[in-house]
């Protein structure tokens, strides 16, 4: 095939940047392999759908320490996110990490990065909202996939990211470790009769704490946060008393 080649150059079929195998003729004008471009693919669709999984009080509960098994010397067992969940649904984790992906194709294409603003401000690229921005993201590198995988010099090192982030996500995702119910103190709401203190427990199942005495709820990481601190509170007002 190659006869007319000097007979002192040596001919190196071209191979896939991302996994190395040699390129199939038909895709002698690609930078990655169709396989390689297909499993790429398939993370980015599934991407979505794990953070929404992860973006859980399931996930972030599972495998908590259980109260009564040491620790510090407060009385309330403590609200037990998990910091390698946190990282991924919180600001910096999956949203961030596609969004670099994104920024690297739009400055390759000649495209305009995306602002974040909310008319006011400029926000850098962590100070997104991952559940909006997630879909978002996958939705832009599924549409230029196949851009990336023909002329992106640099995709090979994008595939390994969204292969390692699809991994980290699915490695959580698909602990099948039950958790069951966390107790985490009790309510620090205001009944008619007084304080409220119905023992609380978090639900594998919700994002929601709810209180079945008074009514209260706490939904968010924050409100979660707002609850500890109240509670922290109550409890160090009953030890001015009994002091």
């Amino acid at each position: 095939m190659h006869d007319d080649l000097p007979a002192d150059v040596e001919y190196f079929w071209p191979t896939c940047v991302a996994c190395g195998r040699d390129l199939w003729t038909a895709e002698l004008d690609r930078k990655a392999c169709r396989p390689c471009g297909e499993r790429t693919a398939a993370r980015i669709a599934e991407l979505p759908a794990l953070f929404r999984q992860l973006d859980t009080t399931a996930a972030l509960m599972r495998g908590a320490r259980r109260p009564g098994a040491g620790g510090g010397g407060s009385k309330t067992p403590p609200i037990p996110p998990r910091l390698e969940v946190l990282a991924l649904v919180g600001p910096g984790g999956i949203a961030a990490r596609l969004q670099a992906v994104e920024d690297s194709w739009r400055l390759a294409l000649g495209w305009a990065i995306e602002v974040r603003s909310d008319g006011d401000r400029v926000f850098a690229a962590w100070r997104s909202d991952p559940a909006r921005d997630v879909p978002a993201r996958c939705q832009f590198l599924a549409n230029n996939l196949l851009w990336a995988c023909g002329s992106y010099e640099s995709v090979a090192d994008d595939i390994d990211e969204i292969r390692r982030l699809h991994a980290e996500c699915a490695a959580i995702a698909n602990d099948e470790r039950k958790p069951g119910r966390v107790q985490i103190g009790n309510c620090p709401g205001q009944l008619e009769a007084g304080l409220c203190w119905q023992p609380l427990t978090a639900s594998a199942g919700s994002h929601r704490i709810h209180c079945g005495s008074c009514g209260a709820r706490w939904e968010t990481l924050g409100e979660w946060r707002e609850l500890r601190a109240a509670q922290e509170r109550v409890l160090a007002e009953a030890a001015g008393v009994a002091a």
